[in-house]
């Protein structure tokens, strides 16, 4: 199967309609994708909505110039970079490094040759095209800095910075909102008896059923060996207790053919929250959570309890 080129988004920016048309008749039946401004307002503005790929503006126009616009967009946060060609008729080297000082790329002299613009336009695609890969990069380097690589859920860092967010929002509007700490029973014997690949199934497992039972709106996680960690909100203490048993059901009645022999493994879990939602520390939560696994735990395994704080 064939596959499409990528289109470029080219803004055009110039007050004469004659040097539009002529771009227009340069750049058409390519990779490009444009659009037009006459001015420099409409041009900011056309750039905020857009975010072009690259933008080639004339210096001198009606409202403000060229360079100012190569300095606003050079201003603003955006996330992508976006590649600017500065049309002058002024062939000074002063007016040049001016230009190039102020947050352009390149420059074209007018009257300007269509292959020289063609050119130079492909530098811009090479450096855009070069960005985007290093954004691509960057942010597949990001998603696995907050990502257990085991099972493929979020880690102890991506978990603490999406519940920072959401303890901020109980807080403020009054939603019930729960740490949940799991943890497996006896893990260390699925690794003793069956081998470490034996306990990574298990975890696996674990972790996509947990996946399945959780809402859009609310956040599951590895923090590392055999403890997860669940984030639920709006849902009263009865209502999260009887969620969190129904997995630790689901779970506990599965079965794992390890060595020919049929193993089912338990979780219990440790509830800690509100249900006015007035909680400000993630570590205290999740250390309460810890004492009410633990009290689970002391009290035969495969089971849940749930501290309900004051909010």
């Amino acid at each position: 199967m064939k596959t499409l080129a990528r289109k470029y988004e080219i803004l055009i920016v110039d007050d004469s309609p004659v040097y539009r048309k002529l771009i227009e008749q340069i750049l058409s039946g390519g990779v490009y994708s444009l659009s037009f401004a006459c001015g420099g307002s409409e041009a900011l503005k056309s750039y905020c909505q857009n975010s072009p790929d690259i933008v080639i503006t004339d210096w001198i126009m009606p409202d403000f110039s060229g360079l100012e616009l190569c300095q606003r967009i050079r201003a603003g946060k955006t996330s992508s970079y976006t590649y600017v060609i500065l049309m002058t008729s002024n062939t000074e080297k002063g007016g040049v490094v001016k230009g190039l000082e102020a947050g352009a790329d390149d420059y074209l002299v007018k009257p300007f040759d269509s292959n020289e613009m063609l050119a130079r336009i492909g530098v811009g695609r090479r450096i855009i095209d070069l960005h985007r890969q290093l954004e691509r990069e960057s942010a597949e380097l990001e998603e696995a800095a907050r990502t257990d690589s085991l099972t493929g859920l979020p880690n102890r860092r991506a978990i603490e910075e999406w519940t920072s967010k959401q303890l901020k929002g109980a807080s403020r509007h009054g939603f019930p909102l729960w740490v949940v700490l799991g943890d497996l029973d006896s893990f260390k014997e699925i690794n003793d008896s069956f081998g470490h690949e034996a306990g990574d199934i298990v975890l696996r497992t674990f972790a996509d059923t947990l996946k399945k039972a959780t809402r859009d709106s609310d956040m599951c996680g590895r923090l590392g060996g055999d403890e997860f960690l669940l984030v639920i909100s709006h849902v009263s203490a009865e209502n999260v207790d009887m969620a969190v048993n129904r997995f630790r059901e689901q779970f506990s009645a599965l079965s794992f053919p390890f060595v020919g022999r049929s193993v089912s493994v338990t979780a219990t879990f440790g509830i800690a929250g509100s249900d006015s939602g007035d909680l400000k520390d993630f570590d205290a939560l999740v250390r309460k959570a810890d004492e009410m696994l633990y009290e689970a735990k002391r009290a035969g395994r495969n089971c849940v309890r749930v501290a309900k704080l004051p909010g």
